[in-house]
């Protein structure tokens, strides 16, 4: 484990005092998550192990939240300035934490104890915010949407990375289930009776891989079928498959989306199948990271050894983090650590995620944005633009 850098000020110096005397049980909690993979909707354990931690260290804890039995918010202190640290612990599909998930979450819970021993004194109420799901239907939006965020001046996380980084984006993501009914028939003996839900996935599929060359560079669309009939002698009845689509900004991505759901109509009316259209999960909406809290982060991990590499809103994947942020003022950048090469979403980053250096991000993180969160509360600047910052329903970045 690094040890901190002496920083300026009491309340800063205590506060990393108390990431370090809570180092161990925050590399254990990352540890245990990791070792207990779960996946989204079904993290009770790893909602457990965070929930434990947070009450053995003062924090009262609540959970179900928002509709989500495993969410929960930890909240400590009473003061005006309310700063939310977003914890995620849900895993991929047969390969763990291959998203650096226990990595994030456990970060986060180390920044809420250390904010926590100067809440007092900063005049803060610290929320440390158990927010499940987001490889799949991003909870937090679910949680925006139920009010789990309202009140919250200021929101932050780390994302686990290979480097560590600020002021990224990503692109705004929507998801699409897609069905088409048909009729089947003999496809011998009497064709002429059936309608042909392959062909009309095969119609679609094609007009989306035709409209590519009129969509800007950066909106993506993905596209799989998952089933097309099953015996060559059978007019295909159904046909399955999932669209995924990516652009910079939520606007761009309702184009996206009204464009490829042209493509998707014309194989159903060009042959006759039923069309059924099914969202997958929430909408995410493209991060704004917010400057001055960025600035705070850059020269805290400047003071804790690290140098982020400035990505100047360069898009990458996709996160519900940034529906928060459309909302409330939020960060989240990225804490660097050595993966060897492996890229997210892989065995291999899962298994870097326990390491010597992923204990030192987690706690470097923990540090990080714990600095960012006092400094905010010790300018009034800040606190004035935090606390006076209209903050409306999470629906409205979507």
């Amino acid at each position: 484990m690094s040890a901190a850098l002496p920083v300026t000020g009491t309340a800063e110096a205590q506060l990393l005092a108390e990431v370090d005397r809570w180092g161990a049980e925050v590399v254990g909690l990352s540890h245990g998550l990791h070792r207990e993979p779960e996946l989204g909707l079904a993290e009770f354990r790893s909602r457990d192990k965070v929930s434990r931690l947070l009450r053995s260290a003062g924090f009262a804890v609540q959970s179900p939240v928002g509709g989500l039995e495993t969410a929960l918010v930890g909240s400590f202190g009473s003061g005006e300035l309310v700063i939310a640290l977003c914890a995620e612990y849900d895993a991929l599909p047969g390969i763990g934490h291959a998203c650096g998930h226990n990595v994030n979450g456990a970060a986060s819970v180390g920044a809420a104890l250390g904010l926590a021993a100067v809440a007092d004194e900063l005049d803060l109420t610290v929320l440390l915010i158990g927010t499940p799901a987001e490889e799949t239907i991003g909870g937090k939006v679910q949680l925006l949407d139920a009010g789990v965020f309202d009140g919250v001046h200021a929101a932050m996380m780390v994302h686990a990375s290979a480097a560590d980084e600020i002021a990224g984006s990503s692109y705004a993501l929507g998801v699409w289930d897609v069905e088409y009914a048909g009729q089947p028939a003999h496809a011998a003996v009497a064709p002429w009776h059936g309608v042909n839900a392959a062909d009309a996935v095969t119609l679609a599929y094609q007009a989306v891989g035709l409209l590519r060359q009129q969509l800007r560079c950066d909106q993506l669309v993905s596209f799989v079928i998952h089933e097309a009939g099953r015996a060559p002698n059978v007019i295909p009845a159904s046909a399955r498959a999932t669209v995924e689509l990516r652009a910079r900004t939520v606007v761009e991505l309702r184009e996206l989306q009204e464009a490829v759901r042209h493509c998707l109509d014309a194989g159903a009316m060009a042959t006759g199948a039923q069309l059924q259209l099914t969202p997958r999960g929430n909408d995410f909406a493209e991060p704004r990271q917010d400057t001055a809290m960025t600035r705070l982060y850059a020269e805290a991990m400047s003071e804790l050894g690290r140098t982020p590499v400035d990505l100047a809103g360069k898009p990458c994947a996709s996160t519900d983090m940034g529906n928060v942020s459309h909302v409330v003022p939020s960060i989240q950048p990225m804490i660097g650590y050595d993966v060897a090469g492996a890229i997210h979403h892989t065995p291999q980053f899962a298994q870097h995620g326990v390491s010597a250096s992923a204990d030192r991000a987690v706690l470097d993180g923990a540090r990080g944005l714990a600095l960012v969160g006092a400094r905010l509360a010790q300018d009034p600047a800040q606190r004035h633009r935090l606390m006076h910052t209209s903050h409306t329903s999470g629906k409205a970045s979507r």
